[in-house]
């Protein structure tokens, strides 16, 4: 018996030498910086920015993030580098975490990602860099930037829905079934004209429709609040939301070359920046797109889907780097799974609002078509 034990102690002693060897690399590789002495090409093929850029990510998230304690342990700027490479191509924890400069194991990919998704989703750095306009100095600059640009006044922004796409989950599958027959987190975008992302819920499930998710939406409540003070603004969707004084939808079967016709190629003209924002959105971070499905519980995915959108906004304030390349290759993104629904099925509050919204988008028409006449 010693004898046959003798082979398999030598192999596991051999197996655990290897492992460590292994470890050794990956670890004199991350001193050695090898991810930096790519060329900047290289950084913006495996990361989505440049190097500086990547430095200001780093300082910006490293107060969020747990410091080494031993000489070992993996330091914040290599977390930041595996995830980001994970956002940006949405490749498999293992194939990740063997990208050149960033070598780690499987597991320590997936604990790096992990952290630095928690700490893009810390209250603070939601907070700086995904804010909906609470002055009224904020609220005005950004409808003029919408008027400056599509000839509308007063609008706030735009909003839609996209699917995210998940692994089948384990418990309450019937919530992120949605009807194009796969698993998914619908997530509730607000952008502005500039494609900077205003607010983002990724909490629901994807058999939730876009009205639904809004009527739980804080920023709901806001919009109501200012329309109550006074102020005219309002949002642009499209016709799966019901018509409210805060929402301009749509006019269907608009005659041609009417009023109304008009209005909706303003509309549809404007509102196509919430399609471009989550084009680029998703050509930038790819983990998001629908054929890279993120395998994580559901409550994972919505994080990692804030942390895109934290980063899509720090990317759009740093430089707009790629910028043709994204636009060009922009992909379908009206995957939200809105169906012209009758009004009359949205409205759960009451016919008033209706009837004072469609009067609200009335009088958009007439003055938009008047002042194209002028």
């Amino acid at each position: 018996m010693a004898r046959l034990a003798l082979p398999v102690i030598i192999l596991r002693r051999n197996r655990a030498l290897q492992l460590k060897q292994r470890r050794n690399e990956r670890r004199m590789m991350r001193y050695m910086d090898k991810a930096f002495s790519m060329s900047d090409d290289e950084l913006r093929a495996n990361y989505r920015v440049d190097k500086d850029f990547i430095e200001e990510i780093i300082n910006e998230l490293k107060p969020y993030m747990q410091c080494p304690k031993r000489r070992s342990d993996i330091s914040p700027k290599y977390k930041i580098l595996v995830a980001l490479s994970f956002y940006a191509t949405g490749s498999y924890q293992r194939l990740v975490g063997g990208t050149y400069g960033t070598l780690m194991s499987q597991q320590s990919a997936s604990r790096a990602i992990r952290e630095v998704t928690d700490a893009l989703n810390n209250h603070n750095i939601l907070g700086k860099w995904i804010r909906f306009p609470q002055t009224r100095q904020e609220r005005d600059a950004i409808k003029r930037r919408f008027y400056e640009k599509f000839n509308i006044p007063a609008v706030l922004g735009c909003i839609d829905g996209t699917h995210i796409s998940i692994v089948r989950p384990t418990e309450n599958e019937e919530r992120f079934f949605n009807r194009k027959h796969f698993h998914s987190r619908n997530v509730l975008i607000v952008c502005d004209a500039d494609l900077n992302i205003l607010s983002v819920d990724a909490s629901f499930g994807g058999a939730s429709h876009d009205s639904f998710i809004w009527n739980q939406h804080p920023v709901k409540n806001h919009m109501i609040s200012l329309i109550s003070s006074g102020e005219n603004v309002y949002l642009l969707g499209d016709s799966g939301y019901a018509q409210r004084e805060y929402m301009m939808t749509p006019i269907l079967n608009a005659d041609m070359n009417s009023a109304e016709e008009y209005y909706n190629k303003l509309h549809c003209s404007a509102r196509n920046t919430v399609e471009r924002t989550i084009g680029r959105l998703k050509n930038r971070w790819r983990c998001l797109l629908g054929h890279r499905v993120l395998h994580y519980h559901p409550n994972r995915a919505g994080k990692i889907t804030i942390a895109c959108c934290v980063l899509h906004n720090m990317c759009n304030k740093r430089y707009d780097f790629m910028h043709e390349e994204l636009e060009d290759n922009a992909i379908q993104t009206d995957d939200s799974g809105n169906i012209s629904i009758p009004e009359e099925r949205l409205n759960v509050t009451s016919a008033a609002e209706l009837r004072r919204g469609i009067e609200k988008r009335t009088a958009l028409v007439q003055h938009l078509f008047a002042a194209r006449i002028m």
